[in-house]
């Protein structure tokens, strides 16, 4: 077997040690463009877990790569005169120059030829191969000549950052946050080895410009530099190694894998696809991938299979591992958004930024950090009126929130949700059983599912409606229940379906017209929901909006007097009143179309009308769609207009949802992936926000708000599984303050004593589990 490695970085040489290792007989040559001594950039950055696998695959090469690291435990964040630390990290540094050596000696050891100043440009140079593994970077030649096949995606991102080392000894890995009169400068600096550390310099553009970085040489930027950080060098000097400004580019490819004839090119490392430096994991993704890609050599019987395994089983996660990069880049990109918060917040959120490190993450690595965090968000409640006893505080979900004259007794809210099971838009025993036992669940909140405001403004025949007295008194009797025998409060959610009405029920063909019995429909342009499926909705004239505006008034009403505490107008998802609000559904050429001043004037009057038939002592919030997931929706600058027209009309609350305006929707899935929206609108509108979205655990409710993502967190599916996930939260954080129905307290004094007991047994695991430190103590 032939093998040849393009590019001599990391990722590649490992996989050539590997494969060398295992098949002496492999005839493997690694080419580098550079000498052998030529490195650019300072240090690289491991966890133990990634150390465990080195060790696992190479033991030579990991007691060189042990032994030539720099290690610490904690984090600072170092932001308005005050340094946050956070331990238990378990991070280790290593200079990259040092590195390349540790891997050419193994190398050369096992018998691989490596060749440098030598530049593969085209896979035809090495066709004479059976195995080409392309390692040549960001930059990768080879597979920007083949890009028609690999199909390469790249997004550059706005900040820019410059690569830097200094000799001023580090004990953390510290985040040096400065504000200058030219704007936010950023600082990711830690130790690689003695007498030396990286500093990543970043910043925003428009910062960036001031300094008047984009013309100065090179001399002077660290003059200019070295006086902003002149505290943190402590006396010491910035080293420049080609250190140019750069905008990092997130890098994707559609296939990893290219065959032809009997040779066979496979991407590995950057140029298969990048994740930013802020989660230091670079070069180790480029050495999994070589992990990863050797095993499945060793495993498959032919070299196609083995690499079709690669493209496959080692995408999943690649793409984790670049998910999390994005949200953590995206926070350095909005610093500005979070520099009012207390610097305890501030670094809460630098903490938990990627979503990968959650409350109790945090919690196991450092009880006191967050101790100190959650002593903190308890004071800032107590502060505005509420009796918090601060000698033993409630975790965030546990603390009260006020909403105009409604106080809720936690920060869980049960999401709306259809059940699709009214009769003639009447709530049944169904909905008294789901929503009474899921008030009794301890939630703070309780939504009803989106109630309609006439018959034709309905989603399908099951939906429960509120344009009667009988549909009044069916509500009546489901709020008297929760508000007798629990503290949740109940907020009406009342809506038209629009273009997306007169369709099946949920677990039918959901979104597809009724077989028979249809209804006509309205919308904001004359746009099926379906094309060729559904039905074409009448465009609204203003007349049919006049007569609109009265239900939704008449609807307010009736929900006052059913007893409600709160009330939501539906905005998003495609109904009515968004189909005004988003570009890609509003095509009119009138006064309600253009502009999203335009877009929103429907949707205004409609909230003005129930703010007004609404009693001024309750709260009102608007559901909206944050982005429509799809080109041409909704944007960012459209997102912070609406949301403060709607601050200034009175909204207390923004429930970011996002999509289902349209089918062609490509949402970005994963673990709270609505939250950045939420945390958007909250920290640049200064409103209210409830997040809402594959959130699933306590754990992540008391993140969001900690991080002051959020003031509320909706709970969707794990509601349904679960009606006393809140209850039995309680009991995990031992918190006997949340009510518990007097017909339950026993049940609550037994979920206590398990709980505790379990709890305790769940982090003696979790600390035996962790990967052992890899540091070299006395020689060993």
């Amino acid at each position: 077997m032939k093998v040849s490695i393009v590019g001599g970085g990391p990722g590649g040489l490992y996989f050539a040690l590997l494969a060398q290792k295992a098949w002496p007989r492999w005839d493997i040559t690694v080419y580098e463009r550079n000498r052998p001594d030529d490195t650019f950039g300072f240090g690289v950055v491991f966890s133990d877990q990634t150390l465990d696998a080195f060790k696992a695959c190479d033991v030579p090469s990991y007691e060189m790569i042990r032994r030539r690291f720099a290690y610490w435990g904690d984090v600072d964040v170092v932001y308005k005169g005050r340094t946050m630390r956070s331990g238990g990290n378990g991070f280790c540094g290593c200079s990259r120059v040092a590195l390349l050596h540790i891997l050419h000696d193994r190398c050369r050891e096992l018998g691989v030829k490596l060749i440098f100043e030598k530049e593969i440009k085209t896979l035809e140079e090495v066709a004479d191969s059976d195995l080409v593994v392309v390692a040549d970077g960001i930059n990768s030649i080879i597979r920007e000549k083949n890009k028609d096949h690999f199909q390469p995606s790249v997004d550059l991102r706005p900040n820019k950052f410059t690569w830097l080392g200094s000799t001023r000894p580090l004990d953390a890995f510290k985040y040096f946050f400065h504000e200058t009169p030219m704007g936010i400068v950023l600082a990711h600096c830690y130790q690689y080895e003695e007498g030396r550390s990286t500093w990543i310099i970043e910043t925003d553009e428009g910062t960036w410009k001031n300094f008047g970085f984009d013309s100065k040489d090179e001399a002077a930027m660290l003059e200019t530099l070295e006086r902003v950080f002149a505290e943190e060098l402590d006396g010491h000097r910035l080293i420049a190694n080609r250190s140019v400004w750069r905008n990092f580019p997130t890098i994707t490819n559609k296939t990893w894998v290219k065959v032809s004839g009997k040779t066979a090119a496979v991407l590995v490392g950057d140029a298969k696809a990048t994740a930013h430096f802020s989660i230091g994991s670079g070069t180790k993704l480029a050495m999994e991938d070589a992990i990863s890609l050797f095993d499945f050599i060793k495993t498959e019987k032919t070299i196609e299979k083995a690499l079709e395994r690669y493209d496959t089983g080692r995408r999943e996660e690649v793409e984790k591992t670049q998910h999390a990069a994005n949200v953590s880049l995206a926070w350095f990109e909005h610093m500005r958004r979070y520099w009012d918060m207390d610097p305890l917040q501030f670094a809460f959120g630098v903490m938990s930024r990627s979503k990968q490190i959650t409350w109790e993450n945090l919690e196991l690595r450092d009880p006191g950090f967050v101790r100190e965090v959650r002593h903190w968000f308890a004071k800032q409640v107590k502060d505005r009126g509420f009796d918090i006893d601060l000698a033993a505080p409630p975790v965030p979900m546990f603390t009260p929130f006020r909403l105009r004259g409604m106080v809720l007794e936690n920060r869980v809210v049960v999401s709306p949700m259809d059940q699709y099971t009214a009769v003639d838009g009447v709530p049944g025993n169904w909905h008294l059983v789901h929503l009474g036992s899921r008030a009794i669940g301890g939630a703070g909140l309780v939504c009803i599912e989106m109630t309609c405001v006439s018959p034709e403004g309905r989603i399908s025949p099951g939906c429960t409606g509120l344009w009667n007295e009988a549909q009044r008194d069916a509500f009546r009797r489901i709020a008297d229940f929760c508000h007798a025998n629990s503290k949740a409060k109940l907020c009406m959610q009342i809506g038209h379906s629009g273009r997306k009405g007169s369709t099946q029920l949920g677990w039918e063909k959901m979104d597809h017209p009724l077989e028979t019995g249809n209804w006509p429909l309205v919308s904001a342009s004359p746009i099926p929901y379906l094309e060729g499926v559904s039905q074409i909705p009448q465009e609204l004239s203003r007349s049919g909006m006049a007569e609109i505006i009265l239900q939704f008034r008449k609807t307010t009403r009736l929900a006052h007097e059913a007893g409600f505490d709160m009330l939501e107008l539906h905005m998003a998802h495609g109904y009515l009143l968004a189909s005004f609000i988003s570009p890609l559904t509003n095509q009119r050429s009138d006064e309600y179309g253009g502009s999203i001043e335009n877009r929103m004037r429907f949707p205004l009057a409609v909230w003005q009308a129930c703010r007004e038939a609404w009693p001024a002592g309750k709260p009102m919030s608007a559901r909206i769609s944050a982005a429509d997931w799809a080109p041409g929706g909704l944007s960012g600058e459209d997102l912070m207009a609406l949301t403060r027209m709607l601050k200034d009309a009175g909204c207390d609350l923004i429930d970011c949802s996002t999509g289902q305006t349209v089918p062609q929707q490509r949402p970005v899935y994963g673990r709270m992936y609505q939250a950045p929206f939420a945390d958007w609108v909250r920290n640049e509108v200064g409103i209210a926000t409830m997040t809402v979205g594959a959130v699933t655990s306590a754990d992540q409710v008391n993140t969001l708000l900690a991080a002051g993502k959020a003031d509320l967190v909706a709970l969707a599916r794990p509601h349904l599984a679960n009606p006393y996930l809140t209850l039995q939260a309680s009991a995990w954080y031992q918190d006997a303050s949340q009510f518990w129905p007097l017909q339950y307290l026993a049940g609550r004094d037994q979920a206590m004593r398990n709980a505790s007991r379990e709890r305790s047994e769940l982090t003696e695991l979790q600390l035996r589990a962790r990967p052992a430190s890899h540091e070299v103590k006395d020689g060993r």
